[in-house]
């Protein structure tokens, strides 16, 4: 274990620092996995969306919040550039796995945001399904998406816990 004193000096046994060395390299491995689940089932709920009529939906929210609120800031979209757009977004999460198997602390706080935005998305759809009293366009995929960024959340924690004691 550190003893924490006017500097940090290294006590325990050099097996201890092996084993911590390979807990931390456990749980970034996790962390990258969980980061590369995560952006796969974001790829399944975008095409969950795409094939059962989301955008149409979206769309017309978004219009009847800007008739009522015209000062609130939401866009509406056009289904290429809709769909483009989400694509490129998961392919950059998947091009950026690398640097999160390596554990690159700048992808701490981008984890925790998509963990925390995917959340709420699968939540929004569930609960849009309750309230409509069916099936909402890109509510198959949500449970999945759910888990995923539930998973990201706690895995991101893990290594960064793990980090911060080795």
């Amino acid at each position: 274990y550190l003893s924490v004193g006017t500097d940090l000096k290294w006590t325990g046994s050099r097996d201890d620092a092996v084993g911590l060395q390979v807990m931390e390299s456990i749980r970034t491995k996790q962390w990258g996995i969980a980061w590369v689940a995560l952006s796969v089932a974001l790829g399944f709920h975008v095409a969950d969306e795409a094939t059962t009529d989301f955008l149409p939906l979206y769309n017309s929210i978004v219009g009847a919040i800007r008739e009522s609120q015209p000062w609130v800031p939401l866009p509406t979209f056009t289904f290429s550039a809709w769909l483009t757009g989400l694509i490129v977004g998961v392919l950059i999460l998947l091009l950026l796995s690398p640097l999160v198997f390596a554990g690159n602390r700048v992808f701490r706080p981008i984890a925790y945001f998509l963990g925390v935005l995917m959340t709420l998305n699968a939540l929004a759809h569930l609960g849009g399904s309750i309230y409509l009293g069916e099936l909402a366009p890109g509510a198959l995929s949500s449970p999945v998406l759910l888990v995923a960024a539930l998973v990201l959340i706690v895995t991101t924690r893990r290594a960064g816990n793990s980090a911060a004691s080795g």
